[in-house]
């Protein structure tokens, strides 16, 4: 019982201090508003989960289920990593750690005890989703019986196990030192392909009998919605290929075809399969019990970080003609920080990306420049928040003026670093194609300031960073806003529009930032003050206190 009582003091303490935060319940909304486009009428064009190319299932409570659990074990397995991460890490650099180690809690109670307060917060953003898909049964009224057990049954099946597996990702992403930041997020969206990629390989072994009878099917388990889709709804044409899409896909003005999905019949070996799965996951999260006090030991949040500043002599000469110029100062103090910081991996990685734009060509180019912006992503969307996340708001903003002149400075560092880890490619097509260079300078900038003031307003990193790193993945494959090869016009349109408003939200939210940091550092010094001249409390002569104080 007292095991129990620890879990549930730690389960409760992190989902209050979750839920006090603003941002908890406008996820929650934007969770709700997300749910409702899942089932979109007859009339709207588009479909979000479809069979080959333009068949859906009739809303019953059934296909309602199905739908929310597939769209989950896509989406919610990727962006919840970003929403729930952080509260581990948090502990360790905050010294909460060493509080908690000196209690009888254990070292795996205590990871469990994180692993459900992600869960928790995911099964919240499930249920959103539930009380809106059965809001959408009864208005859509396509079939208005309502059945709990098979509006459950997907939910269960296929997003409890690929969740959980996220979740574990997440504890095990804030332990690692070199995980905790920007490196981690990079490294989880691979990872988040990697497991979607092995649903893909199921995805070309449908046809196999011996593949879709495989009880262990993929983390995700699409494969046995795949198979049982296939045997219970068919194709008319046996050469037809079988697909399923999850995501927005349009019917080009088509109505839907629709069919009855009132039950999914599950066999005992699939459950045996996703218990598997969710084993795995709990698995993967115990694993790390033997390493937990060695992670806290290196904490490498900004507590402590003993990694020394490289020399780089160099950039010094690089940037003093810099240094004459207003905001020079700043600026070339800015690079150096910036730039210093760096491992030996990071710069390989630059001059191998500085390479390819300048021999690659076509897909090759396009993944040397997204390629070299990322090695820059936790610059972009942490620089705005440095003073927040080291506390030195107080020694920084003590200066005169320096406000905005560290904004002017930031926004200057950062879209130039983006242009300088452009630089070899804006060179080579400044003479063959200036028209695809001025893309290249018009995206790099907006990139810039759009994390500056996504990172200002939202007082966190991860939603840029998670949006910079899918729409890289689409540009790759020349398309979104990214698509350096596409239609130049276009993109020049919508990244030249783009920087106008990039500016604005950066000032609004940089404004509110800088005066929240101001009023913390004044209270922190407001208390630090009246502690030292409150005067000591008297005790008896002779006492116990008396004598330790002494």
């Amino acid at each position: 019982m007292d095991a129990i009582r620890r879990f549930l003091a730690v389960l409760g303490a992190d989902l209050r201090q979750r839920s006090r935060s603003p941002r908890f319940w406008v996820v929650m909304v934007l969770v709700g508003f997300a749910s409702w486009w899942c089932f979109p009428g007859v009339e709207a064009d588009y479909l979000t989960v479809s069979l080959r190319g333009g068949e859906r299932g009739v809303y019953s409570s059934a296909w309602i289920g199905m739908v929310l659990a597939l769209v989950l074990c896509v989406l919610l397995s990727l962006v919840g990593f970003y929403l729930v991460r952080g509260t581990v890490a948090r502990d360790l650099e905050t010294r909460v750690w060493q509080l908690l180690v000196a209690t009888p809690m254990t070292r795996a109670g205590y990871l469990l005890a994180k692993w459900a307060s992600h869960m928790t917060v995911m099964g919240l953003m499930v249920g959103v989703g539930l009380a809106v898909g059965l809001a959408a049964q009864w208005i859509r009224a396509e079939d208005r019986s309502i059945d709990l057990i098979e509006l459950l049954k997907p939910v269960l099946m296929l997003s409890l196990p690929s969740l959980a597996i996220t979740c574990a990702f997440a504890v095990w992403f804030d332990l690692v030192p070199w995980l905790r930041r920007s490196a981690g997020n990079a490294l989880f969206f691979v990872v988040w392909l990697v497991m979607t990629s092995a649903t893909m390989s199921q995805f070309d072994l449908q046809k196999d009998a011996e593949a879709q009878n495989d009880w262990m099917s993929d983390p995700n388990g699409i494969a046995l919605v795949l198979r049982d889709l296939d045997r219970l709804h068919p194709p008319q044409n046996e050469k037809e290929r079988y697909s399923l899409s999850v995501g927005s896909q349009s019917l080009e003005g088509q109505p839907p075809i629709r069919f009855d999905w009132s039950y999914w019949p599950l066999q005992a070996r699939d459950i045996a399969g996703r218990v598997f799965w969710l084993g795995a996951a709990l698995a993967l999260l115990l694993s790390a019990t033997p390493f937990l006090d060695r992670f806290a030991a290196r904490s490498s949040g900004p507590t402590r970080n003993h990694q020394g500043g490289r020399r780089l002599r160099w950039l010094d000469r690089l940037l003093a003609p810099l240094q004459r110029l207003p905001l020079g100062l700043l600026i070339s103090s800015e690079v150096r920080q910036v730039l210093r910081r760096r491992a030996w991996w990071w710069w390989l990685a630059a001059c191998v990306f500085a390479a390819m734009q300048l021999f690659a060509s076509g897909a090759g180019l396009v993944v040397a420049v997204l390629g070299a912006w990322l090695l820059y992503l936790d610059v972009f969307s942490r620089l705005a928040l440095r003073e927040s996340e080291h506390g030195t708001a107080a020694l920084v903003m003590s200066a005169p003026g320096i406000r905005w002149r560290l904004l002017a400075a930031r926004s200057l560092t950062a879209v130039g670093l983006a242009w300088a880890a452009s630089a070899p490619a804006l060179l080579r097509l400044a003479f063959s194609d200036p028209t695809l260079a001025m893309v290249v300078l018009c995206i790099g900038a907006s990139l810039a300031l759009w994390g500056l003031a996504l990172a200002a307003q939202l007082r966190s990193p991860r939603p840029f960073e998670l949006i910079v790193l899918v729409l890289s993945y689409i540009g790759i494959q020349n398309d979104g806003p990214l698509n350096l090869l596409g239609n130049p016009a276009d993109t020049l349109s919508l990244h030249g529009l783009g920087l106008p408003l990039a500016c604005g939200v950066l000032l609004i939210g940089w404004r509110a930032l800088t005066a929240a940091d101001h009023g913390r550092a004044a209270r922190t010094a407001t208390g630090a003050l009246s502690t030292a001249t409150k005067p000591a409390p008297a005790y008896p002569a002779g006492s116990l206190v008396e004598a330790r104080l002494r």
